[in-house]
């Protein structure tokens, strides 16, 4: 599949777009939700296959110290414009990330296993070089959005892409990694002609769903035992009765 300039340009078209717009504001929502456990500052993320770079955007805004990846030139250039140098980019593959082990602190996958040869090879990548977690990004195949993709006409890169089911993507994931714990919702229940500000239509797909009902589910994989939410008791002096 070719990542070439006009693709770059065609994403950032329909990122651009009344539908395009909708949908990623309403996947940050979702994000925001499943990442708010992790810390922020001064925390090292490492986004593999960056794309553009929109997402680049979502994490800086989040806080974190930030590197983008990606395999092709044309996508990193494009990201290059958004970001500037509020993040380190640099050209790669996801099935062979040339970094050095625990190097980051977390790392996200945003909607690329549809597109690489070995899902579960970039999966064991990402666990070598983040230390805390991993967040995964997928598009669901039994979703009215991926119904309506697949019954589509157009021949799409994303008609073209691997698909994955909730059941496949948590099996994927426990096959490849030893997660501590798993967290899972997905967004937009409508196909995409719903996704607009419509507003019963745009509450209807604003609402994070169990992970096997959205056309996008976010998964946050915790490498980690997640930190004690209740602190502990402690005394000056001996407690008396």
């Amino acid at each position: 599949m070719s990542w070439d300039a006009q693709t770059a340009a065609r994403y950032d078209q329909w990122a651009k777009s009344t539908c395009g717009s909708f949908a990623l504001r309403q996947e940050e929502r979702l994000l925001q939700g499943i990442i708010a456990p992790w810390p922020r500052r001064k925390q090292k993320l490492l986004d593999i296959g960056c794309g553009t770079g929109t997402f680049l955007e979502f994490f800086w805004s989040c806080g974190f110290d930030l590197t983008g990846m990606d395999l092709s030139p044309d996508m990193l250039a494009s990201a290059r414009e958004k970001i500037g140098h509020r993040a380190d980019l640099h050209l790669g593959s996801a099935e062979h990330l040339p970094f050095e082990d625990r190097e980051f602190d977390y790392a996200s996958i945003m909607t690329v296993l549809e597109f690489v040869d070995d899902p579960g090879l970039v999966l064991r990548e990402a666990a070598r070089v983040a230390r805390k977690g991993i967040l995964v990004t997928f598009l669901n195949r039994l979703s009215l959005y991926g119904l309506s993709v697949r019954l589509g006409r157009q021949h799409s890169s994303l008609a073209r892409a691997r698909w994955f089911t909730w059941p496949e993507m948590r099996s994927m994931i426990q096959k490849n990694l030893t997660p501590g714990t798993m967290t899972a919702r997905s967004i937009l229940v409508g196909p995409s002609c719903t996704w607009n500000l419509f507003p019963v239509i745009r509450h209807l797909n604003s609402v994070p769903l169990f992970p096997w009902m959205g056309a996008v589910t976010a998964v946050r994989i915790d490498l980690t035992a997640p930190p004690a939410r209740t602190p502990l008791m402690a005394w000056k002096t001996e407690p008396t009765m």
